[in-house]
């Protein structure tokens, strides 16, 4: 069972920071500032995040747009307000391009000295926990959350004979990832649409895997996720998540201040966080998880389909 981390002081904190970002002109200073903390970050460690975004903005993005949304699609409530300091989420060109460069530099400080080299390092250590703990090679994996496809990428490097799909609500960001899959020249399918109703066949895969997803939702959609996983996957199959780790010292020590603008960006992190994974993912169907620590601010959990 997970145990709420909060103490009374520190739950006393989350109470004033949450009343501060309940000020709308306050909210919105603490966005500026943590949009600008995160830029100016990037462009210290030597990740271009202005000149990124003007090459960028150079391509012709409504083809890729046009080949890859939805329009049928209704959007989920909880998707449709301002996060990472977009006022209109990830809905809108500036995140789609601006959402790697931000990947560098929200993670450069993970490890001492790491700088550019963060997000690679954890992103490689999530897939050393898959290599060791899944007991199958899989053959069909959906990548949910997948944004700009930089999660799908790494998963179809690391399982070459696999077939690979990534799925997100925003085809802003899946637009980027069909133009970069172009460039790769790779075969993977991406799909707009909710990870909590991908209307894809029962038992048909056998990974389903989440890159800093769950953090960005509220307990409900979470938990319809895990159940809409439960129903993809084949006997034996794995459902996988990396997020933060809410028993992390790095949280529970965090200065109010930089909570304050992490969570002007992350409206959904205190449900997060209180979020009973363990107990949710046996409720839908799945073994008791492993969860392994592999940042000082995150974790791996791997459940498998009972059977």
């Amino acid at each position: 069972m997970t145990v709420n981390p909060l103490s009374p002081q520190t739950d006393l904190t989350t109470r004033l920071i949450n009343g501060i970002l309940g000020i709308k002109p306050l909210a919105n200073f603490a966005k500026y500032q943590a949009r600008e903390m995160i830029i100016n970050r990037a462009e210290k460690i030597g990740v271009p995040w202005r000149e990124n975004v003007r090459q960028l903005r150079q391509h012709d993005w409504e083809k890729e747009l046009q080949i890859v949304e939805n329009s049928n699609l209704v959007y989920p409530d909880y998707y449709l307000c301002s996060f990472h300091a977009y006022e209109k989420g990830n809905l809108n060109w500036t995140s789609a391009l601006e959402v790697e460069s931000a990947a560098y530099a929200v993670h450069a400080n993970i490890w001492p000295g790491e700088g550019v080299k963060g997000d690679p390092h954890l992103r490689h250590n999530y897939h050393e926990v898959l290599k060791e703990q899944l007991l199958i090679t899989p053959q069909a994996i959906l990548d949910i959350g997948c944004s700009v496809g930089i999660s799908t990428f790494s998963l179809q490097e690391i399982y070459p004979q696999a077939t690979v799909t990534g799925l997100d609500l925003s085809p802003y960001h899946l637009a980027v990832a069909h133009y970069r899959s172009q460039l790769r020249n790779t075969s993977i399918k991406w799909l707009h649409g909710a990870a909590e109703s991908t209307n894809l066949p029962d038992n048909s895969l056998d990974l389903v895997s989440s890159f800093l997803l769950f953090h960005e939702l509220p307990q409900k959609p979470a938990k319809e996720i895990f159940k809409e996983a439960r129903r993809l996957l084949k006997t034996g199959g794995y459902f996988t998540m990396m997020d933060m780790n809410p028993r992390a010292e790095a949280f529970q020590k965090m200065p109010p201040y930089v909570m304050t603008l992490l969570k002007s960006t992350e409206p959904y992190l205190d449900e997060y966080f209180s979020l009973d994974v363990e107990n949710e993912l046996v409720e839908a169907g799945f073994e008791s998880p492993k969860i392994t620590p592999i940042s000082p601010r995150h974790r791996t959990i791997v459940a498998q389909v009972k059977g």
